[in-house]
């Protein structure tokens, strides 16, 4: 019997793989992060309109692990990361899996602006020589803030995307295909909004201190300083649930152990990371079925 060639010729990407995710836990140690593990099937994620999990029993498993880790902040460990299995419904693409690789990070005592550090540093551990292909990653990267990029890449300025509902698919289709394309680009400052998890920032609260990072088109990573008002993360909650519930979709129970403990939390920020995606960035894959084992369609 003949072997399974299409799963054997991925053997070189499946070994550059391990040597990459190798090399993260490494870099995370080494700076003194807890690598920790939180259950992946709970009884509600936070809630997200564009994004749905999958049903698990009387449960769901997870879209990220950010809930229990944002616990453990607010219980007193200041440095966390985690490399896990994620899973979101119907997302299937070329850089998309159902279940995929998230590596996400929280720092206590820090704000957004500590990650963008923290990722050109990853990247300068991961990349040595200083580059991906024709992108340079030498630090420091590009800032560039959500309403400049609607003006210098958009058909519609900023606020007139958003009153007609079409922010998101004027990202997708004029702006992202042209971040990061010589150098990675931090995508900043998104309107409040569409803050998600993230604090206001206090100069300016029609912004929130969130970022997106991008490297040759493709966002790899979003990050958040943190919000810790638990008054103002159940609002939050109950207009996003509600939005969801409107649009037919699967209600979420509210966090509530997630919401009692918000307010012991220090000023913290973190960010969620998809391995998937970087591994094909630092592999010169085209699509994602080439740096996993198994695509869903192959099971």
């Amino acid at each position: 019997m003949e072997p399974n060639w299409a799963l054997a010729k991925k053997r070189a990407a499946l070994e550059n793989r391990a040597r990459i995710v190798h090399a993260i836990r490494a870099f995370f140690i080494e700076r003194d992060f807890l690598e920790v593990e939180t259950p992946h099937r709970l009884p509600g994620n936070a809630p997200e309109l564009h994004i749905d999990a999958v049903a698990s029993g009387d449960g769901f498993l997870h879209t990220s692990p950010e809930l229990c880790m944002k616990r453990l902040l607010a219980a007193g460990y200041p440095r966390l990361f985690q490399i896990c299995r994620c899973w979101r419904k119907g997302e299937r693409g070329a850089r998309h899996l159902p279940e995929y690789t998230m590596l996400e990070w929280y720092r206590a005592g820090c704000d957004y602006q500590s990650l963008m550090v923290d990722c050109e540093e990853l990247l300068a551990r991961l990349c040595p020589e200083g580059r991906v292909g024709a992108i340079d990653l030498s630090p420091p990267w590009e800032r560039l803030t959500v309403a400049d990029a609607f003006s210098r890449h958009g058909s519609l300025p900023l606020d007139e995307a958003l009153a007609r509902d079409r922010f998101d698919e004027i990202v997708a289709l004029e702006i992202e295909p042209r971040l990061g394309s010589t150098r990675p680009t931090f995508l900043t400052e998104y309107p409040a909004a569409l803050a998600a998890l993230a604090r206001r920032k206090p100069e300016n609260p029609s912004v929130a201190e969130r970022f997106e990072l991008y490297i040759d088109g493709i966002e790899l990573a979003n990050a958040f300083s943190e919000l810790t008002d638990p008054a103002e993360q159940r609002q939050r909650f109950e207009k996003e649930e509600a939005e969801r519930r409107r649009a037919g979709k699967l209600p979420y129970p509210v966090p509530e152990k997630f919401l009692a403990e918000l307010a012991t939390m220090p000023p913290s920020a973190g960010i969620a990371l998809g391995v998937d995606r970087l591994v094909m960035l630092l592999t010169g894959a085209t699509a994602i079925d080439e740096v996993v084992a198994f695509t869903p369609e192959e099971l």
